[in-house]
């Protein structure tokens, strides 16, 4: 193909070509580069995903899965009481390691819940501020799920499991930190000036399990006060964007070094249990736990200590209108069963979500988070049907809502009750506004319970 010709038709086969022929953007090892990297745009689709704290936390399970700390260096004086009552003198945390069992721990159940949840990702701790790995971790020597307790490759178990009966993501927590580990003290000693630890075990096991288990979240935690500068983070963010096996699809969190919570990485995660109530210009993810004191699982918990499905229901509803996902977290036991308590939580949000995920997966903020008039009103936005969606936790005794931020259209505006048939009637008020007839339902043929979702198509 010679000639101004050939040229031509060679240019115009070029640009029928599918898909981009540029080479990706390579990312520099600097914030100001990493920053700029779009969010892969299935996690803001996703809005709602499960964490799974576990690890040898689960075996005294007391308290918290900070247990290790509380016990050992703050001496918290309930932590000293349960281990003198219940252990033997001498016992030491590391003894715990042989009693995390995981012998009814099944990944396709596990699986199977997760899925039942509606939840559209799952991170699991790889790694607590424990040090105990739940793979086999070549950095990790005899503190790992593999050698220790289990004998069981259980991130490979979940994530097999995952992949093949579910559509969920899967992301790995990673602890930078481990509180005791000797080198990291040791370079804690030296103001971080040294750097054995993160060279010789936190950063060969990042790069492990990302090139091992090729997790689409990585959900990094635990600094231990030290600057990203000593974890090397914008090193290995640039090698994960750039050239590990989920550039394209990875997703990132902000906990990579003192300073660059809620200001640099991938979402926001700005504290734990976040839920700022309004909206943000970057988008942020609210991770909190179903046991309101607890990350891992508690023995010691009482009926009163777990949100309820009205609870989680209105944090779904709160986060996703203010632009934020849902990490909604249980802890597992240590013989890996997930708490029927738990399941139950997961599978009702589950339903909920089978009626009202319209008004959850893919929505975009509406120019209204929540209503004025209202209370326990809030709104999402679909754009591809155009809808607004207008989640309200109280059913009103009258039948008769009435919302004071949309504008409606006399004779264009619809009005439709997720899980039900009918139009509803409406009327307007004045300028914005508008009044609602909910159809009387008895508790049996009301769509859901918890919480509904009032579609309104055609409104300003």
């Amino acid at each position: 193909m010679s000639g101004p010709g050939g040229r031509a038709a060679l240019a115009l086969l070029l640009l029928a070509l599918p898909g981009p022929l540029q080479a990706q953007p390579r990312y520099e090892p600097t914030w100001g580069s990493l920053d700029a990297r779009p969010l892969p745009a299935w996690f803001d689709e996703a809005k709602f995903g499960i964490f799974i704290h576990w690890g040898v936390f689960s075996v005294p399970s007391f308290g918290s899965e900070w247990f290790w700390w509380y016990w050992q260096k703050e001496k918290r004086e309930p932590y000293v009481k349960f281990m003198d009552t219940n252990y033997p003198p001498g016992f030491s945390y590391e003894d715990f390691g042989p009693l995390f069992t995981a012998e009814f721990f099944d990944a396709n159940q596990w699986a199977d819940i997760l899925k039942a949840s509606g939840a559209k990702y799952v991170v699991l701790t790889s790694k607590h501020h424990e040090g105990f790995t739940l793979w086999g971790s070549k950095y990790s020597w005899n503190w790992n799920a593999v050698d220790v307790g289990p004998k069981r490759d259980l991130v490979a178990e979940l994530a097999t499991s995952i992949r093949s009966r579910t559509d969920l993501h899967f992301g790995l927590y990673h602890s930078l930190f481990e509180w005791f580990n000797p080198l990291f003290l040791e370079d804690a000693t030296n103001a971080f000036k040294t750097r054995k630890f993160p060279t010789s075990k936190s950063l060969p096991e990042l790069y492990e399990i990302v090139t091992k288990y090729q997790p689409e979240i990585i959900w990094s935690d635990g600094d231990g006060n030290a600057p990203d500068s000593y974890w090397n983070s914008t090193g290995f963010l640039a090698w994960l964007y750039n050239d590990s096996p989920v550039r394209d699809t990875v997703v990132t969190n902000d906990r990579w070094g003192a300073g660059s919570i809620c200001a640099h990485g991938g979402f926001y995660t700005c504290s734990d249990r976040y839920n700022p109530g309004h909206l943000l210009p970057h988008k942020w993810e609210n991770c909190m736990t179903i046991d309101r004191s607890s990350w891992g699982y508690r023995r010691d918990a009482q009926l009163p200590d777990y949100l309820t499905i009205e609870d989680l229901v209105k944090q779904l509803a709160e986060t996703v209108s203010c632009g934020g996902n849902l990490l909604m977290n249980i802890g597992p036991t240590h013989d890996g069963r997930i708490a029927v308590v738990f399941e139950e939580r997961l599978r009702q949000v589950g339903a909920w979500l089978k009626v009202n995920g319209e008004a959850i997966y893919g929505t975009k903020p509406w120019r209204a988070q929540n209503d004025t008039v209202t209370p326990g009103v809030w709104y999402t936005f679909s754009p591809e049907e155009g809808k607004v969606n207008a989640i309200f936790l109280n059913w009103p005794v009258s039948g008769i809502l009435e919302l004071g931020e949309p504008q409606p259209k006399l004779a264009e505006t619809q009005v439709k009750l997720a899980g039900y048939k009918e139009l509803l009637k409406w009327v307007a008020l004045g300028e914005k506004g508008m009044v609602i007839a909910l159809p009387q339902l008895t508790p049996q043929q009301l769509p859901c319970q918890w919480g509904w979702t009032l579609q309104l198509t055609d409104v300003n």
